[in-house]
């Protein structure tokens, strides 16, 4: 059981003083019948809960995949410029929502939100090696033994080493377009990997990440809800 406040708190953007008005001027039905009392104890699991007569569903955890495009931060709020969290749609931002990994403001692609804490900590903590994949654009060819060099672990242009990591050719050309296997996150990784070789990444999507690839059907900008079988790929 739980205070009907609390619930409204959980599943939605309201605050809680917000939800206490929107309850005590009879805008909240339990069941179908007018609440007014904040401290109403509700079953969520049982019992329907509406506002202006739109039923709040109700979920312990969300889990949203996100094609992030570029110029957008990959942060939960932020006062000067638009956010992740602000991508997703206005009745889906309840309290605590967080993007679960960050991508540099200029680069593309897949990011996870959520506001499960414990899912966000399995699949970024460094111990579980959780793999994300990337594409990206070179400004020329990459040396013929980049492989070789990524794979043993690339030292970056300020002594930083890295982890093993798999790079492969997509397309050939002038400005190629490559694969990138990583198994850690630090700051600007790939940039930084692809520098030590005498390469620029001009463009740079984020497409899987774990056993999990970002849905091809959504359109930057664009986001869904994960089902249970794919949040749990992402750590398989």
């Amino acid at each position: 059981m739980e205070r009907l406040d609390k619930f409204l708190c959980s599943q939605s953007n309201l605050t809680r003083s917000e939800a206490g008005r929107a309850i005590r001027s009879g805008r909240v039905t339990v069941d179908g019948a007018v609440c007014r009392q904040a401290a109403q104890k509700i079953n969520p699991d049982t019992q329907t809960v509406a506002v202006d007569g739109k039923a709040v569903g109700y979920a312990e955890f969300v889990y949203w995949m996100l094609n992030k495009p570029a110029g957008i931060l990959c942060v939960s709020r932020d006062p000067k410029a638009p956010t992740v969290v602000d991508l997703l749609p206005p009745d889906a931002r309840r309290k605590g929502l967080f993007p679960a990994g960050r991508l540099d403001k200029d680069t593309h692609g897949m990011v996870l939100i959520t506001d499960d804490g414990d899912f966000a900590h399995r699949i970024l903590s460094p111990r579980h090696h959780i793999p994300k994949t990337y594409h990206a654009r070179l400004d020329k060819p990459m040396p013929p033994d980049t492989p070789q060099r990524f794979a043993a672990g690339i030292t970056l242009g300020d002594g930083e080493e890295c982890k093993p990591a798999q790079v492969r050719l997509l397309e050939e050309g002038e400005a190629p377009l490559v694969e990138i296997v990583l198994v850690e996150g630090k700051y600007h990784q790939i940039k930084r990997m692809f520098a030590a070789v005498g390469c620029h990444v001009d463009w740079l999507k984020r497409v899987k990440m774990g056993g999990l690839s970002l849905d091809e059907s959504l359109a930057e900008g664009e986001c869904r809800l994960l089902t249970s079988a794919e949040k749990d790929r992402v750590s398989s």
